[in-house]
């Protein structure tokens, strides 16, 4: 597939999202300072520099946490997070660490999550840790907590949506109309225009059957870089008690840290993937697929700008343990690209964000993750010319991978993993895809389309924006996840991507770039269930 290129001016960007050379230089000086200072909240230690560990142990249970824990102090260690649901636990350490632990009786694999080293571990946080918080385990009531009233290929010049700036320009409030992607998948009354490749057949949605009051029993989880729960679309969706930050690996409820950190680039993102599946219809603004849904924002997005292996397992384990029906994934995992199993800290990160995808479908939820935005198939050799982008000076790696080094979350067993289409229903020449790597298709637009062309939906402040890329198409599967579970409440995560395949499946036809090419749409292209 053609490799896609930055936009021109208007409202969809693409922008280059790593800087280069001495400017490079003065960020990590700066950087440092700040660190020293106080400004990042790492513990300021003794000269010393710490790498942030992630310690699985062989059972993936309670005691395989506390296992792991006590290895992780044996070897000198500072044990900030137990995951007791996975049999691991987040550990930071100088040089030396993983040898020392991997030695021990029952641990299965340690691994560095990050290849950038800090002064010492995040600082404490009080209330931080309860995965229980919130829930009816916790004890505690509504009254305690108040809510608010994908990246591109080799060449490192074509950041789609999943890695957005805050150069990201506005458009005016589209006050639901021309909702293109919503008549796609088959929604009644949406105003798709030319939009011709929705498939036939029967389709409900919130105007068709799905009750906004059904739909408000069922939790999506979005896992981003926050959401703007004071955003007029968002105000009744987000869910206070539902929400939190996993931006450090630790689970912190206090009110407001699901929302978005300004100081962090590409904070907006999340806002917009939620809008796609929940904003409210109230004839302004956007409309979400599932409008009416409870959505538990969860910021992974940490504060030097990265996803770590820790803030991915940290949300899975949150947004599980608050009852979720979905999951949506739509970023990959720092600070490798792709992590190949051959690599003992990269096989760690694929254990431990593997464990906690698995965990999260036992408990119920469909975990659903954007297929990238590289333009490459999934199913063969590639190479990865970004990692690690931690780093704080010197090029990348250029890596030359084989299908063994996957993308997290998106390449886990189990996983829901969606690529993207344009207005006229074929491929996106951006999205990765490949015969059996990919589940569904779904609407993520065009970056060079204009707002009629991308997915209009809302950002931070009370704005909207229009974006592409196949995170854009993962918040619409989410969406339609959890219309499927308003209208059957007692399917489980299986039962539940299983109707998603069926439904898409439908009146998709053979042949190259249609919808029943498996290679570009997996099972077919996504429709609203009955």
């Amino acid at each position: 597939m053609a490799q896609v290129h930055p936009s021109g001016p208007g409202p969809v960007r693409t922008p280059r999202r790593r800087v280069r050379g001495p400017v490079r230089v003065l960020l990590a000086m700066l950087l440092t300072a700040l660190v020293v200072g106080g400004a990042v909240p790492y513990v300021s230690g003794s000269g010393r520099v710490y790498l942030s560990y992630l310690v699985l142990a062989e059972r993936d249970d309670a005691a395989g946490a506390a296992l792991a824990g006590a290895g992780a102090r044996a070897a000198g260690g500072q044990v900030v997070q137990e995951y007791p649901q996975i049999g691991a636990v987040l550990a930071y350490a100088p040089g030396g660490f993983a040898d020392e632990v991997r030695a021990r009786p029952g641990i299965a694999a340690v691994g560095a999550t990050r290849t950038a080293p800090v002064v010492g571990p995040p600082r404490p946080l009080d209330g931080a840790g309860d995965f229980a918080a919130g829930t009816e385990r916790a004890g505690r009531s509504s009254a305690d907590r108040s809510g608010g009233a994908e990246r591109s290929g080799g060449t490192d010049t074509a950041e789609l949506s999943e890695r957005q700036e805050d150069t990201t320009l506005t458009v005016p409030d589209p006050a639901e109309h021309d909702d293109w992607n919503l008549a796609m998948l088959g929604a009644p009354g949406a105003g798709g225009g030319d939009a011709t490749a929705a498939p036939a057949g029967p389709a409900t949605g919130p105007a068709a059957g799905t009750a906004p009051e059904a739909l408000h029993k069922v939790l999506v989880a979005v896992l981003d870089s926050g959401v703007d729960d004071t955003h007029p679309d968002l105000r009744t969706a987000v869910d206070p008690k539902a929400s939190a930050s996993c931006a450090d690996g630790r689970p912190d409820p206090r009110t407001g840290s699901w929302r978005p950190d300004p100081g962090v680039g590409e904070s907006g993102h999340g806002t917009h993937v939620a809008g796609i599946v929940g904003a409210v219809r109230d004839g302004r603004g956007a409309t979400g697929v599932a409008p009416g849904v409870r959505i538990a924002a969860v910021r992974l997005l940490g504060p030097l700008g990265q996803y770590y292996a820790e803030n991915i397992v940290c949300g899975m384990l949150w947004a599980a343990d608050h009852g979720a029906k979905a999951i949506n994934n739509s970023y990959f995992a720092d600070p490798w690209k792709y992590n190949c199993p051959e690599d003992r800290d990269q096989a760690a990160l694929i254990a431990a964000v593997g464990r906690a995808a698995a965990y999260a479908q036992r408990k119920g939820a469909v975990v659903v993750a954007s297929a990238g935005n590289d333009g490459q198939d999934l199913g063969a050799a590639r190479t990865d010319e970004r990692s690690p982008n931690d780093r704080v000076s010197g090029p990348a790696q250029s890596r030359h991978l084989g299908t063994e080094c996957i993308r997290l979350p998106g390449e886990l067993p189990g996983v829901v993993t969606v690529t993207a289409v344009n207005r006229d229903g074929r491929p996106s020449a951006y999205s990765n895809y490949g015969r059996g790597k990919v589940s569904l298709a779904a609407p993520g637009g065009d970056p060079d389309g204009g707002p009629q062309g991308a997915i209009v939906s809302d950002w931070p402040g009370g704005q909207y924006a229009a974006l592409a890329g196949t995170s854009m198409a993962a918040a619409h599967v989410t969406g339609v996840v959890a219309v499927a579970a308003a209208l059957h409440p007692d399917y489980g995560s299986a039962a539940l991507a299983g109707l998603l395949a069926t439904t898409a499946a439908a009146a998709c036809p053979p042949g190259p770039y249609a919808c029943g090419d498996r290679q570009y749409f997996g099972a077919g292209m996504l429709a609203l269930p009955r």
